[in-house]
């Protein structure tokens, strides 16, 4: 499920836009102090279920629609109202469920530091390269095969199963690029040729269902490590990055000294919180929101960014609305994009109004009553 559009009425008391989005990448960009910013953290917050933010922030209305015809709508007006609407039936909702309509990622402008569960402040690279050395040492601790149940493979042939070992043996190279290798039982050759399949039938069964169970379960994290390595390193300019196989993350110039992570640049450091955010906090289905990518960034690396969102959006299947003020960051997507702007054009928004394309359109009302049925 994405979002599909979303509509705030009375931001700051004089902004009414309408947003709609699309699968995959969006972009966001206006002057400042159109509300830009304070548009996709309210978003956040009402998909995360945090009333305290929408408390503070002046709106009147916000309606969030979802591709299935759902909406959640967040009415102010003295006390706050949440409700979840489908086929004309509304349903009053509470943070814990406003929190399980749709999963999303915000990664704010505020980003080269995060707060730990005691209140403490941290540099955000070397907590991920902690949490990242983390995951993966226990990943790779448990390379047994799990005895999975193999009464669906018992059905196949044997050219069946050994174009699935050699599909599983595939999957196999890929996770080693990122340090995953299974323990295969001693005495056994993978893939089995045809003959071994036929004279070793139960065994391979076993260990088929197993590895295919090994690769399925380590394929998105250890997908999230190439490509992580992938994009960081296609931005480097004289220096490496490499994952150890201890999990620990590795910069080193072309001339073999190592540079410790709190002294890379601003914008290497940006780039690096950026990608890892994005690769291994924002599982598929998440609406991720981004806003100022661009800091610290040259113009380069920004010309840059969206094709890596892009391609992140299309390889995790996840929908991304990108808020920006450089035009660079954006480049050659205007398709993508969608801008806030002052305008005198009054659009109807009654009950059940859809808009006839999904390309991102925005209007600015002036002096609409909050009124009326959702979009």
């Amino acid at each position: 499920m994405i979002v599909q559009s979303v509509q705030v009425y009375g931001l700051f008391g004089e902004f009414d836009y309408r947003l709609d989005f699309r699968e995959g990448l969006n972009f966001v960009h206006s002057p400042n102090g159109y509300g830009k910013s304070t548009l996709m953290h309210m978003v956040y917050s009402a998909l995360r279920g945090d009333l305290g933010y929408l408390k503070e922030t002046p709106f009147q209305r916000l309606d969030i629609i979802f591709s299935d015809g759902s909406a959640m709508i967040i009415e102010k007006d003295g006390d706050m109202l949440v409700q979840m609407q489908k086929n004309e039936l509304e349903s009053a909702v509470g943070p814990d469920e406003m929190s399980s309509v749709c999963k999303c990622l915000y990664i704010g402008p505020e980003r080269t530091v995060i707060k730990k569960g005691d209140g403490h402040l941290v540099p955000a690279l070397e907590a991920y390269a902690k949490e990242l050395s983390e995951t993966l040492r226990s990943a790779k601790e448990h390379t047994e095969l799990v005895d999975t149940d193999g009464s669906r493979l018992a059905e196949m042939s044997d050219a069946q199963l050994e174009g699935l070992s050699k599909d599983i043996k595939a999957r196999m190279e890929f996770l080693a690029d990122a340090g995953f290798v299974p323990k295969i039982p001693g005495g056994y050759r993978f893939p089995p040729s045809r003959y071994e399949l036929s004279e070793y039938r139960d065994d391979y069964i076993r260990i088929i269902a197993g590895l295919d169970e090994y690769t399925s379960r380590n394929r998105l994290l250890a997908e999230s490590v190439v490509v992580f390595k992938d994009i960081v390193n296609d931005l480097f300019v004289n220096k490496t990055l490499t994952i150890s196989d201890t999990g620990k993350i590795v910069v080193a110039m072309d001339n073999g000294a190592a540079v410790q992570l709190s002294k890379l640049s601003s914008g290497e450091k940006q780039v690096m919180i950026l990608v890892y955010n994005l690769l291994f906090h924002c599982p598929p289905g998440t609406l991720a929101i981004i806003d100022e990518p661009e800091i610290s960034l040259h113009v380069s690396w920004q010309q840059k960014l969206s094709t890596y969102f892009s391609d992140i959006c299309r390889i995790r299947g996840i929908q991304m609305i990108v808020a920006t003020h450089s035009p660079q960051i954006i480049h050659d997507k205007w398709d993508l994009a969608v801008e806030l702007r002052p305008s005198d054009a009054r659009i109807p928004l009654g009950r059940g109004h859809r808009q006839p394309d999904l390309h991102a359109q925005i209007y600015l009302q002036r002096g609409r009553p909050c009124g009326g049925g959702v979009i």
